[in-house]
């Protein structure tokens, strides 16, 4: 047994001797292969281990994230919330607090920017070559002064006040003339006038509250007061008599007696009226006498005003011309009450510009104002009774032009 296991250690000996480089010996080899195996495990329990605590790792970065990105939320909408409340309180923003009033010039006509001084202790541009509002005016408010500025002056233009009237004088100027706050105001709506066949009427819920009527002298010529009756006039007023505007002479008008006993027989209304150049008071007694006498023997059939005409005449001189407004005043009030004290109803005659300018009105107030006035709507602001609307009208029983006119009082039915 000695000897073959010395064989086998010999032949063993010579094996190993005789294997190449890299050859495993045969007894070896199971080993070699368990290890490898165990490494392999190790190495995969390792990379399973790694994966587990990188997803464990992922999952608790979501959370984080999750977390953070509602705390996010939460705080955002926590300060719309505070952001509104404070727009809530604050005060509205006006057209004056805008910014974008420092884009106009400056009234002597320079860029705002070169003309507006440096504010003190500051330099006109920031350190980023922004221009600096520090030490500039209010612009806002400067704007606001400038429309306060134009509002006043509208309203202080007499033409857009509605406290002047315009007057035009007998030698063509026109003048702006103030309202007086103490005359009484007409109140009339003139969307009721309207006007058939060439007469103007006053209309309350459909029905005529008005009078038709015509004024007539020997100029006139012939009247057909039928005519007139049936073309729908209701009343005439009918020139008594004259003073000559350059001799002083008193005159009964030549068809004065034809005309009113023609219109009393038409069954026409009935006023009277006298042209005036009085230049005194006593003079203004004697025209009033004058009509008196006249009218005496038909007192009865008198139902409408009789009337103080005088004015200028047109393109020559006249007795008038030099008299105060004072002393027309007191003129037109001693005939108006030598009227009133015999029976009658006293009327005053002017156009707009005699009756604002030539005469105190607020010493005329007692009596009945008849306005002349060749207009489709009157701009005369105080209060009259009625209106000579057109010297050129046409109406059936006159020939030629017809001075046309309006009365808003019931003078025959009182």
């Amino acid at each position: 047994m000695r000897r073959r296991t010395a064989r086998h250690r010999v032949l063993g000996k010579k094996d190993r001797e005789m294997r190449l480089p890299g050859e495993e010996e045969p007894g070896r080899r199971g080993g070699s292969v368990i290890y490898m195996m165990i490494g392999v495990s190790a190495f995969v329990l390792l990379m399973l281990f790694a994966l587990l605590q990188s997803n464990k790792k992922e999952q608790g970065g979501s959370d984080y994230i999750r977390q953070m990105q509602q705390k996010q939320v939460e705080e955002q909408a926590a300060a719309e919330a505070e952001e509104a409340e404070e727009e809530a309180e604050e005060p509205k923003l006006r057209a004056e607090d805008l910014d974008f009033w420092d884009m106009y010039p400056v009234e002597d006509g320079t860029d705002e920017a070169a003309s507006l001084p440096a504010a003190s202790g500051t330099d006109e541009a920031d350190g980023d070559g922004t221009s600096s509002r520090a030490g500039r005016p209010d612009f806002a408010k400067k704007a606001q002064e400038e429309q306060q500025k134009t509002e006043q002056e509208t309203l202080s233009d007499p033409s857009t006040d509605g406290k002047h009237t315009l007057v035009t004088t007998r030698d063509g100027k026109e003048e702006w003339v103030l309202i007086s706050p103490y005359l009484t105001k007409n109140t009339y709506d003139y969307t009721k006038l309207e006007e058939r066949a060439g007469l103007k009427r006053y209309m309350e819920n459909g029905k005529k509250i008005s009078f038709v009527g015509v004024d007539i002298s020997k100029d006139t010529g012939s009247v057909n007061f039928t005519g007139l009756k049936s073309a729908g006039v209701d009343y005439v007023m009918i020139r008594v008599g004259t003073r000559g505007y350059s001799t002083g002479q008193l005159a009964l008008d030549e068809n004065f007696k034809e005309n009113i006993e023609g219109a009393i027989e038409a069954q026409l209304g009935v006023g009277v009226y006298f042209y005036s150049q009085a230049i005194s008071q006593d003079e203004a007694v004697q025209e009033a006498n004058l009509v008196l006498q006249n009218l005496e023997p038909y007192r009865a059939n008198i139902k409408y005003p009789v009337a103080f005409d005088m004015e200028f005449v047109a393109n020559d001189e006249a007795r008038i011309d030099g008299l105060s407004r004072e002393d027309r005043t007191a003129i037109a009030t001693s005939f108006l009450e030598a009227v009133r004290a015999g029976g009658y109803v006293p009327m005053l005659y002017g156009n707009k510009e005699w009756l604002i300018r030539e005469i105190d009105l607020a010493k005329l107030q007692d009596y009945d104002v008849w306005l002349a006035q060749d207009e489709d709507i009157p701009d005369y602001p105080y209060q009259y009774a009625m209106w000579q609307y057109t010297s050129t009208g046409v109406v059936n029983g006159i020939k030629g032009d017809a001075d046309l006119n309006i009365c808003f009082v019931g003078y025959s039915q009182r």
